[in-house]
């Protein structure tokens, strides 16, 4: 009876690599041995619209085949529109550093914001409280939250060069020199900077575009500038200095 049993756990276990029968019938045998998607990005993005309620027409229009998890309007108010566990449609073809398909590994927030205009108080000082959240809970790199511009440097351009990257910074969220050096050092080279600290530089003029966005407050495509060096390598500093093991953990 033993080995009969054991012959059945295995025809079972072999049925289990098969694929599954034509008419689709399946047994469910449920398994405690699974958690939920952990995301390690937030990607921030702004929606180019004039009233919440356009952008969430949009992020809910079955036809338009795009969302996120949160939309932030301008009063402040969060709404949640996608479980944090399931993968919203928000970075599309994205690479960060070694990581494609952002959307598999982020939490996507929309900030209502036409890109022309400051982002209004409430709504940032909402959006910190949430990106508190979500780090108290996922634990999401401080360095990983990042622009669609940064992730899509070639697509997209949000949130623009108005954002108050460095307040968030300031906050836990993002990297920031406050001081950069005026230069970089001598052969120090900006594209292979960029791509070192994450950008996709297959398109060079689309990622100087997107570094200046983000850590400069510019819009331009040229070469980086010296003090534009100067920052690049101080925030490569800083990201080797927050990926780096603590002291005593290595040999």
């Amino acid at each position: 009876m033993v080995l009969r049993g054991i012959a059945l756990l295995l025809l079972a276990a072999l049925a289990a690599c098969a694929p599954l029968p034509p008419d689709g019938r399946v047994q469910w045998v449920p398994s405690p041995n699974f958690d939920q998607r952990r995301p390690n990005f937030v990607i921030l993005h702004q929606t180019t619209n004039d009233n919440v309620a356009k952008a969430l027409a949009t992020l809910t229009d079955p036809q338009r085949k795009v969302s996120a998890h949160y939309l932030i309007g301008r009063d402040g108010a969060v709404l949640q529109l996608v479980d944090e566990a399931a993968r919203a449609w928000h970075a599309g073809e994205s690479r960060w550093g070694a990581m494609g398909d952002l959307n598999s590994a982020s939490i996507g927030i929309e900030l209502d914001n036409t890109g022309e205009e400051a982002f209004a108080e409430p709504q940032i000082a909402a959006l910190l409280v949430l990106l508190g959240d979500l780090r108290e809970r996922y634990r999401i790199p401080a360095e990983n939250v990042l622009a669609h511009g940064d992730v899509a440097p070639t697509r997209k351009v949000d949130p623009s060069r108005l954002f108050p990257w460095r307040r968030l910074a300031q906050a836990g969220f993002g990297l920031w020199c406050e001081s950069p050096p005026a230069t970089a050092p001598a052969g120090f080279d900006a594209l292979l900077g960029l791509r070192a600290l994450g950008y996709d530089i297959a398109n060079p003029p689309a990622a100087r575009a997107a570094f200046r966005r983000h850590f400069l407050a510019q819009d331009g495509e040229g070469d980086l500038e010296p003090a534009a060096q100067g920052m690049l390598h101080c925030l490569l500093s800083q990201k080797r200095e927050a990926s780096a093991p603590p002291s005593g953990m290595g040999n």
